[in-house]
């Protein structure tokens, strides 16, 4: 493969008949701030092949779950991101979790899955429901305030780093090192440049909260290092999973809960839903939220054969963009997909992944935006904007940058 022409790190392909050419580019900022190009992919069919960077594209929803599926034929050890590393090597060691393909992902993921089990959770609901109201009553008392800061990024950046056990967590740290990490997924631009320019500090930092002894012995960091312990894992890929959850777990959170605010924002009707039934509907409206604006828009697989889906033949090393986000509001399996609606049936969606490689920590994303939702249905009246939604450009996240909020209280 060496020998082939590679364009972003990965082998160019010429595009497969009958796949239309859609001379677009997903990475400029209209496209990853206003996601404009969706309708375009998803009417070109099946796949579109994008010239600028010799790929396969995907938007509708029964492509991009039967690619996301099947880790045999679409592998991510070659990197869920425009690179191939059978040709270029990752930036930082590969992900034992997400840039694994079973077997080995098989063992890795059962002991995270040990960190990050529902009964773990449940011995967390607790403490989350307190962090959030408790947080919900100082930003009430606050008058108007920036919402991504002030709630988006501090309710994850606080529980969630507890949860792991690291001791000494800063935020700005967690934060810029998941934007980082997905700004890498994307090609060689001004974001993937700038992260790259500020990553050594970070990196260290990361790193040198994941050994054994910067965690507490009772937090999910502690599960990992004890199945190392009994022979499960290497004390080295404990230590890779310690960063593997600290890179995933933060700034999907962040961005999950910053985009259900906007959502409950901009839909009041759909906000008295949830504010009717804090308990029941707190969980709904996050989904919503993750269906809706598909927090991570998009990820990579790569060819492993010579295979072919809906008629189109594809080459291995066919680097293909699953866009999460359109496949999310493809009319072909959404009813009115434009339209927030927190009683929509959203099982199914994308947006924490499918098959082996979905969400490992999505059960714990989901008891921290539903602790913050329920915590602000119980003690708001009313949420009001009170200056433009800013949204963030990320080579795969869809997150907000700036939402200036009021919360009206209850009386």
């Amino acid at each position: 493969m060496n020998q082939e022409k590679l364009i972003e790190g990965h082998k160019a392909i010429v595009p497969p008949k009958g796949v239309p050419v859609l001379d677009i580019d997903p990475y400029s900022n209209d496209n990853l701030t206003q996601r404009i190009y969706f309708q375009a992919l998803r009417d070109a069919g099946p796949f579109a092949y994008i010239p600028m960077y010799s790929v396969l594209a995907s938007g509708r929803y029964d492509i991009v779950r039967e690619v996301f599926s099947d880790h045999e034929r679409f592998v991510s050890s070659r990197g869920v991101g425009l690179s191939d590393f059978a040709v270029e090597a990752p930036w930082r060691p590969q992900s034992i979790i997400l840039e694994v393909d079973p077997p080995y992902h098989t063992k890795t993921r059962k002991v995270i899955m040990r960190g990050l089990s529902p009964m773990v959770v449940r011995d967390l609901k607790d403490a989350f429901k307190l962090d959030a109201e408790r947080l919900i009553g100082e930003i009430i008392a606050k008058g108007d305030f920036e919402a991504v800061v002030d709630i988006a990024e501090a309710f994850p950046s606080k529980v969630f780093p507890e949860s792991v056990g690291v001791k000494d967590p800063d935020p700005r740290m967690l934060i810029d090192f998941g934007s980082i990490q997905f700004n890498a997924i994307g090609p060689n631009n001004a974001l993937r440049a700038k992260g790259f320019a500020g990553v050594k500090p970070v990196l260290e930092w990361i790193l040198s909260r994941c050994s054994r002894d910067a965690l507490t012995p009772n937090g999910i960091g502690a599960v990992f290092y004890a199945a190392a312990d009994n022979g499960e894992i290497t004390h080295d890929e404990a230590t890779l999973l310690v960063r593997a959850v600290l890179a995933a777990g933060i700034d999907t959170t962040v961005t999950g809960i910053g985009n259900a605010l906007w959502c409950l924002a901009t839909n009041p009707d759909e906000y008295e839903k949830l504010k009717a039934d804090p308990e029941r509907m707190a969980l709904p409206a996050f989904e919503e939220t993750l269906r809706f604006t598909s927090p991570v828009q998009a990820f990579y697989r790569t060819a492993a054969v010579d295979t072919e889906v809906a008629g189109i033949a594809i080459q291995e090393g066919t680097k293909i963009l699953c866009c999460l986000g359109a496949a999310n509001m493809d009319p072909e399996h959404w009813e009115n997909p434009e339209r927030y609606d927190i009683t929509r049936k959203t099982a199914g969606h994308l947006a924490l992944g499918v098959g082996v490689h979905n969400c490992v920590g999505q059960n714990i994303a989901r008891a921290e935006g539903q602790a913050v939702l329920r915590a602000i249905a119980e003690r708001v009246e009313r949420i009001e904007l009170v200056g433009e939604a800013v949204w963030r450009p990320n080579n795969a996240i869809h997150a907000l940058d700036k939402l200036p909020l009021r919360f009206i209280p209850k009386k």
